[in-house]
């Protein structure tokens, strides 16, 4: 089969089945966005927000310390200096003092420093006593966000959030830097100082923040990434060009994974160890200098992450296995940031195939993080345990929990129970990948991985392919790594046909005898090696076929 039908087939089984389909989704368009105004109390923020531009108000944008939270931040700082916005300061959250979201102190040292507006990115629709707090001391509440909302909404001038119920939006999973850029489209319908078209230099910034939230890659947040990356390529911010040369990510090749696995992690990496402030800097910086400063001292941050992630890992896979009949992971220890446990338990998911709660405990308290998958939401079992735990809450995939320390034992219990009585079936098999089509090598060519790269952004809703070719020998394996941890396996198809297969961290049944015939599941891509050129698989998964 040819490189061309082969794409065709994989559009295909992806429901791209019309030429109009794969037009729009091969090709998004920017101006395909939806009226802002059809969101929530969209129309009184706008209100809100041209009466303290033309009465020069003191506004501070409360944002979070992940990217998603940096990101919107930064979007409205840059958007409201346009619009002509003078006393516009941010905060950003400390994870190891006032933790997630908005806290009274907070709200109160913010109105002790002259604050007449708050506006919430990212965070504040669950943040009822609050948003009454700053309403007692004079000060207006505007949020906007896209996490679970309450059934009867906060007392804010206005909660913009895709998620409320009452929302007429045509597309509900926008990050929280998707809501902030929102908020910027309607205010251009309104405000003079950022010309229609102008808002799209934003999109470096709400590409960042899209991809890094995990949140879908389709409908508009496909059509922010797609077009955003283009943007980041050819970025005037100093401080991505600074993080993507520390990151040794080349502009012209930036992609999704770069974002998520590059830029990301590093970000990151500065509200999980110190203070997100750093990242928030260094995308705000307005020289070279500063920014590379800032840069550095987020990828040092990183290392160290690295590092001690590393550490916390090992100690709680010896835990988990302490608790192997459990169909959900509960693990803790008094020496486990809790900035960076949320990894680790998505590590631990990946090992064991089981949802994963990990924690630090600090003293009375424990705080710490969950990762889930499949039909097991960690957000609703964290519900189940309301009456024990101090607070709790996120989304199906991952959430963040606080519990007295002496009831981790009856929370693991509580959450265990809660999976029982879902009578769930099969959980496991979903982490297996699923193939977009059966492939022979011999089609599996450089042409059609350029092929493939229209598909990009990849993410998730929209991954990148998988191939499944069966009967392959395997002619060759090679250890590598410091620990021998990595795996190369050269396998040959019943036509001669060879391709490398690559796998990093492989698990043990990765590592088999030459001679072993297989079916493999992967994802093709380019090596490029010494001016030589080739197509290798990166290896998902292998089933033995013949002993």
């Amino acid at each position: 089969m040819s490189a061309t039908k082969l794409f065709e087939e994989i559009l295909k089984a992806r429901g791209l089945k019309t030429q109009a389909q794969r037009d729009a989704f091969l090709n998004p368009s920017y101006d395909a966005k939806h009226d802002p105004f059809l969101l929530p109390d969209m129309q009184r923020a706008v209100k809100r927000l041209t009466g303290a531009r033309k009465n020069q108000e003191r506004i501070t944008i409360y944002g979070d310390y992940d990217i998603d939270g940096l990101t919107a931040t930064t979007v409205l700082l840059d958007a409201f200096s346009s619009f002509g916005f003078e006393h516009v300061k941010a905060f950003i959250p400390n994870r190891f003092v006032e933790g997630y979201g908005l806290t009274v102190d907070a709200i109160e040292r913010i109105a002790a420093d002259g604050a007449q507006l708050i506006i919430t990115v990212d965070c504040g629709s669950l943040s009822t006593k609050e948003i009454v707090r700053a309403n007692e001391l004079g000060v207006d509440v505007i949020v906007t966000d896209h996490h679970n909302v309450l059934d009867v909404q906060p007392p804010a001038v206005a909660v913009i959030n895709p998620k409320r119920p009452d929302h007429s939006y045509p597309f509900i999973d926008l990050a929280g830097v998707g809501v902030a850029f929102k908020l910027v489209q309607a205010l251009q319908t309104k405000l003079p100082g950022l010309e229609p078209g102008q808002e799209k230099w934003l999109l470096d910034l709400v590409a960042l923040g899209t991809v890094c939230d995990v949140v879908t890659l389709v409908d508009e947040n496909r059509a922010n990434v797609f077009w955003g990356l283009k943007v980041l390529a050819r970025t005037r911010r100093p401080g991505l060009k600074a993080l993507m040369a520390v990151a040794r990510v080349e502009p012209d090749k930036v992609n999704a994974r770069s974002l998520g696995f590059a830029l990301g992690p590093r970000m990151n990496a500065a509200g999980r160890l110190e203070t997100a402030q750093i990242a928030l800097d260094m995308l705000t910086a307005k020289d070279g200098m500063t920014a590379l400063e800032k840069a550095q001292e987020l990828d040092a941050l990183n290392a160290a992450r690295r590092a001690e992630q590393d550490i916390i890992y090992k100690e709680a896979v010896e835990q988990a296995e302490q608790f192997n009949q459990d169909n959900v992971l509960v693990v803790s220890a008094p020496n486990w940031n809790h900035g960076i446990v949320g990894i680790v338990a998505a590590k631990l998911l990946e090992r064991f195939a089981k949802p994963t709660f990990v924690l630090q405990e600090m003293g009375e308290v424990a705080k710490g993080s969950a990762r889930s998958y499949g039909d097991f939401s960690a957000a609703e079992a964290i519900k189940s345990a309301s009456d024990i735990i101090t607070s709790g809450g996120g989304h199906k995939l991952a959430a963040g929990v606080t519990i007295p320390t002496k009831n981790i034992q009856a929370f693991r219990e509580r959450v265990n129970k809660h999976y029982r009585d879902q009578k769930l079936k099969n959980q496991a098999a979903l982490l297996l990948p699923k193939a977009d089509i059966l492939a022979e090598f011999a089609s599996v060519s450089e042409d059609l991985v350029k092929l493939l790269d229209q598909l990009e952004p990849f993410g998730n809703g929209n991954p990148q392919p998988i191939l499944k070719t069966d009967a392959l020998t395997v002619t060759g394996v090679r250890r590598m790594g410091a620990n021998g941890q990595h795996v190369k396996l050269e396998a040959k198809a019943a036509d001669g046909t060879t391709m490398q297969l690559l796998a990093f961290n492989a698990p043990d049944q990765f590592f088999i005898e030459p001679g072993t015939v297989i079916s493999s599941w992967y994802q093709p891509d380019i090596n490029e090696w010494q001016g030589r050129r080739s197509v290798e698989g990166r290896l998902l998964h292998l089933e033995i076929t013949v002993e």
